[in-house]
């Protein structure tokens, strides 16, 4: 089956599409990779977004609009995708959508809510689209995240040791072998905002870590930093912007006005690097597979390899098979997959979930949706192979 993937994460700077052919055979699910493209979100409406998410208040009927706006969006990057990578010949759309508010309260998950609704995806591409992934595990107890740790158990499975999978977006996240999954804490959302604000939003990250490697850890800010009582929770956990946003740094920050820019951003860099490194360590890893747009920016990469030293390597998906910038991509259209063939898409032992589940809902495309004609046995794949990379990414 052909599918497209649609991701756009924490960062909400821009729609990943992923293509891929998904084939099913017995307990082994093997994928295809045909291509990425990614498409930035125009100014106004990334900036309209920025301006609704917590902690800033918003309205229903903003809400509203941004669903349908984002949901355009989607469907856009949906038609060229299908077009540019698949021939016209995608079967299935998978779209993450947009996280606008993950509900998270004394340590429970109650609610999430992803935005960018799918009719508009299925009525531009003509295609089912399964979307809406995050609420069925909540509701059977789970934290709704971190999704992709059932993709990266089966992908990383048969590799020696003891790999962990680590996406650098706005948030970091780590699934181990074991299953064990969480958010560590920001990955790019604290540089990012004190790069937009040092900059009065000329930029809007630091590119290619310029900022970080110019600049000098505040070890006492760092310290202030490490206080954050998230890091101390156990798995598993659930974080995003609603916590680690501008105001957040802001308040961090206080005592520390006249610290140079860089040197606030080389702090910040540490702090992902440090966090990271610690959760690495906590779940025993031995080798970290790292994905997302963090592992563009060299001077995180840098800081990672020398929190965790030599003893436990980090390398990048793409030598896997799965470029850094789609893995996550990629991820949701297997989940999708999934879902279509009525498979669970969790790990209960990876959100906490009392039982696996069938992710999403799925949107019919014009012509219904084409349900698969032999019914899958089991329960599912427990082993992911990237077509020319050989069992088990290896």
């Amino acid at each position: 089956m052909r599918v497209i993937g649609l991701m756009s994460g924490t960062s909400y700077d821009a729609i990943d599409a992923a293509a891929a052919d998904l084939a099913l055979d017995g307990d082994r699910l093997t994928l295809t990779p045909l291509g990425l493209i990614s498409r930035g979100y125009d100014d106004g409406l990334r900036a309209d977004l920025a301006a609704a998410l917590p902690p800033a208040a918003t309205t229903l009927a903003e809400v509203c609009r941004l669903d349908t706006r984002i949901g355009r969006a989607f469907a856009a990057a949906a038609v060229e995708a299908d077009r540019e990578l698949c021939d016209g010949r995608a079967e299935l759309v998978a779209s993450h959508g947009q996280t606008v508010y993950h509900w998270v309260a004394d340590g429970q998950v109650h609610g999430t809510l992803q935005i960018g609704q799918p009719a508009w995806i299925a009525e531009a591409t003509g295609l089912p689209v399964v979307a809406d992934f995050r609420p069925r595990d909540i509701a059977a107890g789970g934290q709704g995240a971190p999704l992709v740790s059932l993709v990266d158990r089966m992908w990383l499975r048969g590799r020696p040791g003891a790999p962990a999978a680590l996406n650098l977006g706005g948030i970091a996240n780590i699934t181990a072998a074991d299953g064990t999954a969480f958010d560590t804490g920001p990955a790019n959302a604290l540089v990012d905002a004190a790069v937009h604000e040092a900059t009065g939003g000329r930029l809007a990250y630091d590119l290619d870590g310029e900022l970080a490697r110019s600049g000098t850890v505040d070890e006492g800010l760092l310290a202030r930093l490490l206080t954050e009582p998230y890091y101390a929770l156990g798995a598993p956990k659930t974080t995003g912007k609603e916590l680690f946003h501008l105001p957040y740094l802001r308040t961090a920050l206080r005592g520390y006005e006249s610290l140079p820019a860089e040197d606030v951003v080389a702090t910040l860099t540490r702090l992902t690097a440090r966090t990271v490194a610690d959760a690495v360590r906590t779940v025993g890893a031995s080798e970290v597979v790292a994905s997302g747009g963090g592992t563009r920016n060299p001077a995180l990469m840098a800081a990672l390899r020398a929190e965790l030293g030599s003893g436990i390597p980090v390398r990048t998906s793409d030598e896997l098979g799965l470029p850094a910038a789609a893995k996550e991509a990629y991820a949701f259209a297997v989940l999708g997959f999934l879902t279509l063939h009525g498979l669970p898409g969790t790990v209960p032992a990876s959100t906490g979930a009392r039982h696996a589940s069938v992710l999403g809902s799925i949107t019919p495309g014009r012509r219904g949706t084409p349900w698969p004609t032999v019914a899958a046995a089991g329960e599912g794949p427990v082993r992911l192979v990237v077509n020319g990379h050989g069992d088990g990414g290896r």
